[in-house]
């Protein structure tokens, strides 16, 4: 099988736009689940409530593919899953490298989405010398004095960092002078890294400060409506302290929820989501 080092998607030289490239997983996944339950056929309308996008919005990326559907029909199943599949280079085999294997990387390395969607994990790899050779899923834990070396042998072209922030530039920079052109960052911090070189972070603690944002606005409205147009300050700043409230609330629920979710792959099995494309 091929290997991702010599076999990049073609999206950006076909002008595929990167907000419908970051719309292509959704459509995936759930064209995934019908092709699970046997549907053969699905319409835009229905595809793109299942994916949560805008009917319109989803024709228009799939006229990028060359995909119109049939009238009256719908779009194929199937051949749409191998379609968007092939699109993001996932008919082929991506060896990836998780480096730091704290528990976040160790919940990474057990997550069992990666075969499935065209990801090998070829190495785990940790600067602790303690943890050389300590299986984690199956996978021996190497030393990163190997990281060059792995990097070679296997052909990466993706790699994973899940180190503390102090140490994400350094392991960064070796990944990058190594060979490989792709990394997700799961490190507190903001990586440089040189033309050509694509990097998605994901950051829990910002997905969570969002939902806050909305849970203190929520919070803030539902008093403001119930009290009605004459409602005073008093009341205004009752709702204030409520909306601070219900916001610090909403974040340390979301944070245990999100922590367990991390560390068993989410409810689904599932490696959370930019936090977090």
């Amino acid at each position: 099988m091929a290997t991702g080092r010599n076999h990049r998607p073609a999206t950006r030289s076909r002008g595929i736009p990167e907000a419908t490239v970051a719309r292509l997983p959704l459509y995936l996944r759930a064209l995934t689940a019908l092709s699970e339950r046997s549907v053969p056929t699905v319409s835009s309308e229905e595809l793109a409530a299942a994916a949560g996008v805008n009917s319109a919005k989803l024709r228009k990326d799939f006229s990028y593919l060359g995909s119109y559907g049939t009238r009256g029909v719908g779009y194929d199943v199937e051949y749409l899953v191998y379609q968007i599949s092939r699109e993001l280079g996932l008919t082929q085999d991506w060896p990836v490298v998780i480096v730091g294997i704290g528990n976040l990387g160790a919940a990474l390395a057990n997550y069992g989405g990666f075969a499935s969607r065209g990801f090998r994990v070829a190495a785990l790899i940790d600067a602790d010398p303690a943890m050389a050779g300590k299986p984690v899923a199956g996978i021996a834990v190497q030393h990163t004095d190997e990281l060059e070396k792995i990097i070679e042998e296997n052909g990466v072209s993706i790699g994973v960092i899940a180190t503390p922030a102090g140490a994400a530039q350094q392991v960064c920079d070796r990944l990058v002078a190594a060979g490989v052109t792709s990394i997700l960052n799961f490190a507190p911090t903001v990586l440089s890294v040189p033309e050509g070189v694509d990097v998605r972070k994901v950051d829990l603690s910002i997905e969570l400060q969002i939902l806050a944002f909305h849970e203190q606005r929520k919070a803030g409205e539902e008093p403001a409506a119930a009290a009605g147009p004459v409602a005073g300050s008093g009341a205004a700043a009752g709702s204030g302290a409520a909306a601070v409230e219900a916001a610090a609330g909403a974040a340390r629920a979301g944070a245990r929820k999100a922590s367990a979710s991390a560390a068993s792959g989410g409810p689904e099995g599932d490696v959370p989501a930019v936090m977090p494309a």
